[in-house]
């Protein structure tokens, strides 16, 4: 299977070392040297997992983190001089993946970009082998886990890992309110993330599921408390 991955170091000559290494693996790779290029890249641009610098020329690696994980989930390992615990419970905390402190072995570092690839498809396969399509006649909605996709008036809709984890979960509980901090738990593992995340993420399904997203039909705001999924 191809991936992509992203590195994001303002250590010119090592971040190309590594995507040079990473190639050598069939790994195929990309470099960029700033927070600003990095934002700029993802805009047009699909990877399978980023490996992220903390201290760059124009910016923090935290932030871009931080930035990322409004609109995706996906895999982020740090990679960065800094030692201490703090940091790494810091890069943890904020979305991180994983931590690899420099200098770092480029085989040690191949090898956990392999095991969190490996994850994240061990992850989408059990979703795929494990539920069926779930058909809800009265309202003309599907879910698909096989291929991540929600059919709402026979319109296919394909969604983002997190946008359809997310919808599932409001499915299971349909006709229920779910409260902020149930959904943080459940959808992204922790409550440590901001409503903000929350939030972008409701605003996207309403964007490409409901007809009127300002005035939505399906996933609607209990002010103060969370969200309920009406079918």
């Amino acid at each position: 299977m191809h991936f992509d991955c992203l590195i994001v170091d303002d250590e010119k000559e090592l971040a190309d070392a590594t995507c040079e290494y990473f190639q050598m693996f069939d790994l195929s790779c990309h470099t960029v040297y700033s927070s600003s290029d990095c934002l700029e890249f993802l805009q047009t641009n699909s990877e399978d997992v980023i490996l992220l610098d903390i201290n760059l020329g124009d910016g923090s690696g935290f932030q871009v983190c931080k930035t990322i994980r409004e609109t995706s989930d996906i895999p982020i390992i740090f990679i960065s001089a800094r030692q201490t615990d703090d940091d790494i419970l810091i890069a943890l905390n904020i979305g991180g993946d994983d931590y690899v402190k420099k200098p770092y072995s480029l085989s040690v570092l191949l090898a956990k970009v392999k095991v969190t690839l490996k994850r994240i498809e061990s992850i989408k396969q059990s979703l795929a082998d494990n539920a069926p399509v779930i058909k809800e006649d009265e309202s003309d909605i599907s879910v698909d886990n096989k291929t991540m996709k929600v059919i709402v008036h026979d319109k296919e809709i394909t969604l983002k890992a997190k946008e359809f984890k997310l919808f599932n979960y409001l499915y299971q509980k349909k006709n229920t309110i779910v409260t902020k901090d149930e959904l943080l738990i459940n959808v992204w593992g922790d409550s440590f993330f901001s409503d903000g995340t929350l939030n972008v993420h409701i605003r996207k399904l309403r964007e490409k599921i409901e007809e009127d997203p300002n005035n939505p039909k399906y996933i609607k705001t209990i002010w103060g408390t969370g969200y309920i999924l009406e079918l």
